[in-house]
């Protein structure tokens, strides 16, 4: 029998100085039962450093030919597809042909070779940009995660203050593209 989903309540809270976006959002995420918890917050800060009011969680790992984020217009047009991890560069590729705007937030170890293999091979799509975020930050994030959480996120100059109860995580994305 397959294991199905945790559900997760999130409440984030988003101050975002540098877009002057500040929002409150009330989410239920599923966590398929191959996510880390590392994962689930990388997915959840991804979400604050791209909110928007149109912004959704996807079914993520369950579904193929879905990001783990976008939003799409009020006419169904997909103006951002946000990624996680170490995409193959045919994902990419195809990524970029159907939306406005890709995002990839990657991470892990291998990350820089990662990078390394597939960054010629993207310099044709202006609506790439690809941000690498470090081993200690996800790690620290994933030591956050709680079946109910609020979290309030502050976004700075491209600095992320992230905090659940009284534990606060700084993370820097570092964009490589």
């Amino acid at each position: 029998m397959a294991q199905k989903s945790t559900i997760y309540k999130v409440e984030l809270s988003v101050s975002d100085m540098d877009r002057h976006y500040y929002e409150t959002h009330k989410l239920t995420v599923a966590k398929h039962p191959s996510e880390t918890d590392e994962r689930l917050m990388v997915r959840l800060l991804a979400y604050a450093l791209n909110a928007h009011e149109q912004l959704e969680l996807t079914k993520g790992l369950s579904t193929d030919d879905e990001p783990d984020i976008w939003q799409k217009s009020l006419s169904g047009e997909l103006e951002l597809w946000v990624a996680l991890g170490q995409p193959s560069e045919k994902v990419v590729r195809q990524s970029c042909g159907k939306a406005d705007k890709v995002v990839i937030y990657c991470y892990g170890s291998t990350a820089e070779m990662w990078w390394d293999k597939i960054k010629n091979s993207t310099t044709r799509f202006d609506n790439l940009s690809v941000f690498n975020l470090t081993e200690q930050a996800t790690r620290e994030l994933a030591d956050l995660a709680g079946r109910s959480m609020k979290i309030q996120v502050n976004i700075q100059e491209g600095d992320v203050m992230l905090s659940v109860d009284d534990n606060i995580v700084y993370v820097t994305p570092d964009q490589w593209a």
